[in-house]
């Protein structure tokens, strides 16, 4: 499972982001999405090359050409990492709502 780190640091830059918006329910070689976005295609081989080493894209060859697609086992890492944080303010909000729910009525405050 690749790390969490590397998954955040590829999506945190926006033409990645587009990238893999581009992939989205469809494989697309190198220069398919170098028309699509506003970066030469060297631009766009280096990004899919991040996003390729953070196991959020993968590479299928069919003869000469490179199509690109979504990986979701990047994308499965970065949800259970955040995943962690949500679980524990969920815990943290029910916790909470016990003590107030447990809490007794303070007569003076009617």
């Amino acid at each position: 499972m690749p790390a969490a780190a590397a998954i955040l640091d590829a999506l945190g830059d926006p033409t990645r982001r587009s990238i893999l918006e581009e992939l989205q329910g469809a494989s697309l070689p190198v220069g398919v999405l170098a028309e699509r976005l506003p970066i030469s295609r060297p631009a766009v081989s280096q990004h899919l090359r991040v996003l390729k080493n953070a196991r959020l894209v993968t590479e299928t060859v069919q003869g000469t050409r490179h199509l690109y697609s979504i990986d979701p086992t990047g994308f499965r890492a970065v949800r259970t990492y955040l995943d962690r944080f949500w679980a524990t303010t969920l815990d943290n909000f029910a916790a909470l709502a016990q003590a107030e729910a447990e809490r007794p009525d303070d007569p003076t405050q009617e």
